[in-house]
């Protein structure tokens, strides 16, 4: 029986209000994506699970489509809930998603209401919950009304089969804010948006942020070590037991240019004269803004996870080290 660490929660500042909501997030959330298909061993995955929810990491990140194959992550969350998380519910905040293709023919993929509540529902049989906490739409989808997948989302809540609701991938600032507006003229607030926002992607810098802000949302940033780029694993290369050597479907070996890694050899020497690592930096960075609430870890290793969780104590970050870091990202 799994007995978690009585000290989890002894940071209480590792909790950060999401929006102008009543719900907090822990600094660091964990993603179940690439790390909880099927080829991953189920005892490594709740090795993760546990590290994580020991380490004060309450929310766990999941989708529909996350595996391999589509669905799996869900199933195995599923098989993990029944052996360690039902005592635990109350504590945990869980997170799905719908939007990319996840079964064949019309009604599986995009933005309808007719696929978001569909897969919700599967979502919820395979995770063997009543309910999550929040559930997102995936991606825009220009053929439907956002009328009518915001109108899901709303219904979503009101069926009771998700607390909050949010967005993922709404680049674009005037699309997102229409999303934001139109559902909280239906009574339904928008509580998140799940960009992809690192020191090599700044999608949240055009606009975006400042939407954000004034409407009280909040804002999760996935993939804030640009898939591994600034965890510091390519400073020299390519190791055999890398992500880009052995699974190419998230961090393609052609990615990896001489440029990208010589940025990350800059940024990496402002991390050690912080006596911190270039993961840790790289996570301080995405959080140096209050409008992001959360940053999206995924992890194959448990030490992974408490050397990231350590960077949410460590010195913030002063004004002449983000001009260092500007200055070296050129």
């Amino acid at each position: 029986m799994y007995i978690p660490s009585e000290d989890r929660y002894a940071n209480p500042d590792f909790y950060r209000r999401c929006g102008k909501s009543g719900l907090k997030l822990p600094a660091l959330s964990l993603g179940l994506w690439h790390n909880f298909g099927n080829i991953t061993p189920f005892s490594q995955q709740q090795s993760l699970l546990r590290t994580a929810f020991d380490c004060g990491i309450t929310h766990f990140d999941l989708a529909n489509n996350y595996g391999p194959p589509y669905g799996e992550a869900e199933r195995n969350f599923g098989i993990h809930m029944d052996r360690d998380w039902h005592s635990h519910r109350d504590e945990l905040i869980i997170s799905t998603k719908a939007g990319y293709d996840m079964w064949p023919g019309p009604y599986g993929d995009h933005g309808s209401r007719k696929y978001l509540i569909a897969s919700l529902d599967q979502s919820l049989q395979r995770m063997h919950l009543d309910y999550v906490d929040i559930f997102y739409h995936h991606r825009p989808d220009p053929d439907t009304p956002i009328e009518e997948t915001m109108g899901a989302l709303d219904q979503i809540v009101r069926s009771g089969k998700a607390l909050y609701v949010g967005i993922s991938n709404y680049y674009d600032p005037a699309q997102a804010e229409k999303a934001i507006r139109t559902l909280r003229a239906m009574g339904t607030p928008m509580l998140i948006h799940q960009p992809n926002y690192s020191m090599f992607n700044r999608s949240v810098e055009n606009g975006l942020g400042d939407v954000l802000r004034n409407e009280g949302v909040g804002c999760i940033a996935f993939a804030p070590l640009a898939n591994g780029l600034l965890a510091g694993r390519y400073l020299n290369g390519i190791p055999a037991d890398s992500r880009a050597a052995h699974d190419a479907r998230y961090l393609k070996p052609d990615s990896i240019t001489e440029e990208k890694v010589e940025k990350t050899r800059r940024l990496n020497a402002i991390a050690q004269a912080r006596g911190e690592t270039l993961a840790q930096m790289s996570l301080q960075w995405v959080l140096r803004d209050p409008v992001v609430t959360s940053a999206l870890i995924g992890a194959s290793r448990p030490e992974q996870i408490t050397e990231n969780v350590k960077a949410v104590s460590m010195p913030a970050l002063t004004q002449d080290e983000l001009a260092a870091i500007e200055e070296a990202l050129k």
